[in-house]
């Protein structure tokens, strides 16, 4: 039996290479568009996927910053943030998936689960309101970090150094994260959620980076191949992001795999009230978290 591990990571590299050779080809050069990013289109790639890969997602930083400063028309914001943030996304999973140890066939079937949930979102879950699931989501969220906080002050006694799941343990975390690869289709991120769900469930919150970043990776490279087919990139800050995130996410990852368990669960504490904040505020708002 092939090693599952490999498979992925040569998965992945083969995504990335496609996905770029694709987005290269689709480049109009005779336009005169301007391609090299500037400093600021840099920064913000930096910082985006420097915050991205400690876990608090980029979607929603990315789309203020673009709408902020007017840096790309509303029709092509989604093109043009997704095929910018794909690569960054890919060397992430690359990162996660070979430094941190855990199950290899937990990984592809919460991988595989992920992907199933954002196909059958895109028909199913994206006719559903969308304000009452971020009220939910966010609610829950905000008493899991209560929660989790409990626990870090040692008030409550719970498991969290597993790198495996079996059983019904197994089957639940297959089933949410299914749900939570459908809640993709509504803007709203799996990062938060997936923290809690394999913290819950007594697993080490490192687990959850290589099962983030995996399905990220594998849901925006094959997402965004129509997107350069049809052409629907500004491709400046495109290619910001891309070039400028690579680094923040080499820095981030060092960062993450480096810190003594008991801070990263403090990181992810506050990660996870960020993620409820940002989708109640969004509810509130009406827009969901990295819509365009």
């Amino acid at each position: 039996m092939p090693n599952i591990r490999v498979v992925l990571l040569c998965a992945i590299v083969f995504l990335a290479a496609l996905l770029s050779w694709r987005w290269w080809r689709s480049i109009d050069r005779a336009s005169g568009e301007p391609l090299w990013p500037t400093p600021v289109q840099l920064l913000i790639g930096f910082l985006v996927n420097f915050f991205d890969t400690l876990g608090i997602g980029s979607l929603a930083t990315t789309t203020a910053t673009f709408k902020g400063l007017r840096m790309v028309p509303d029709e092509r914001l989604p093109a043009t943030m997704l095929v910018g943030l794909a690569l960054p996304v890919a060397v992430q999973a690359l990162i996660f998936i070979s430094a941190i140890q855990i199950d290899p066939m937990l990984l592809l079937l919460m991988i595989v689960t992920a992907l199933v949930g954002g196909w059958l979102g895109a028909g199913i879950v994206s006719r559903l309101p969308r304000r009452p699931i971020q009220l939910g989501m966010g609610s829950a969220l905000l008493l899991a970090a209560l929660f989790m906080t409990v626990v870090q002050l040692n008030r409550m006694p719970v498991g969290g150094t597993a790198l495996s799941l079996g059983g019904s343990a197994l089957w639940l975390a297959l089933g949410v994260n299914l749900i939570l690869g459908a809640l993709l289709m509504l803007g709203i991120g799996n990062y938060g959620p997936t923290f809690v769900l394999l913290s819950a469930l007594g697993m080490d919150p490192r687990a959850a980076f290589p099962i983030m970043m995996g399905s990220g990776a594998f849901a925006a490279m094959l997402g965004c191949m129509a997107f350069v087919r049809r052409r629907r990139v500004v491709n400046q800050p495109a290619l910001g992001l891309t070039i400028g995130g690579i680094p923040g996410v080499l820095v981030a990852a060092l960062l993450v795999t480096s810190l003594p368990i008991g801070l990263l669960r403090w990181l992810v504490i506050a990660v996870v009230v960020y993620a409820a904040i940002s989708m109640v505020r969004s509810a509130i708002q009406g827009e969901p978290p990295g819509a365009p």
